[in-house]
């Protein structure tokens, strides 16, 4: 059964219907599940690996924009507009697997068991809310500060921030999460590296100290 934030404290019977209805799929490493553009008519519940949302801007370059991991999920606007194309490119950060849930598919469970609207209503309410938090972020939290905490996030997410979590992204990919630049990504990881709270290799990061980093990075809830 699925697990993490996202699906914890929904009714079991809502999500065991909705994975009856579900098709498994599985993608390799950088296998692409939809490009941008793509016509959208299915939602896909992580069940293993991490998937990074892709924005291409109009100077070319390729931007991340999130990360999703297992009990997250993505494409969740299908179920909603008919008229609906994919707004970003979404492929499989390593090795993974979804449940892929069809539109008509979930409509006719809609009609049959209107309490799975839960499950729905859940995924909207988490992407709008994060959508705010970044929005906020945007305009009040300086770009260093931003960069610490999306490492502290993706900490927890590959490995529960815990001591020598290894985090598989490049720093562009960072600066995409984070909103600023390369160069910033850098500068403020060059800097952790002489605190000690990370450890830089060709194309990723190892957090020692997510704690150390939350407090710089003054993440709500985090002393």
């Amino acid at each position: 059964m699925l697990g993490g934030e996202l699906f914890r404290g929904l009714p079991q019977p809502e999500l065991r219907r909705l994975v009856a209805i579900a098709k498994r799929r599985r993608f390799a490493r950088n296998e692409v599940v939809f490009h941008h553009g793509d016509p959208a008519d299915t939602l896909h519940l992580i069940l293993r690996g991490r998937f990074a949302a892709r924005l291409e801007t109009e100077t070319g370059d390729t931007v991340t924009v999130s990360v999703h991991g297992p009990g997250d999920a993505f494409g969740e606007l299908a179920l909603l507009d008919l008229e609906q194309s994919r707004s970003t490119t979404v492929a499989a950060l390593e090795p993974g697997e979804t449940y892929a849930v069809h539109r008509d598919d979930f409509t006719r469970l809609r009609q049959q068991y209107p309490s799975v609207n839960d499950v729905l209503a859940r995924l909207l309410a988490a992407r709008v809310r994060r959508m705010s938090e970044l929005l906020s972020e945007a305009f009040s939290v300086p770009a260093e500060r931003r960069v610490l905490r999306r490492l502290v996030e993706l900490a927890t997410l590959y490995g529960e921030a815990a001591p020598g979590t290894v985090v598989p992204l490049s720093q562009s990919e960072l600066a995409g999460l984070a909103g600023t630049s390369r160069a910033t990504v850098n500068r403020v990881l060059r800097a952790e590296v002489k605190r000690g709270t990370v450890e830089l290799h060709r194309g990723q990061t190892t957090v020692i100290d997510a704690g150390g980093l939350a407090k710089r990075a003054r993440i709500p809830g985090h002393v």
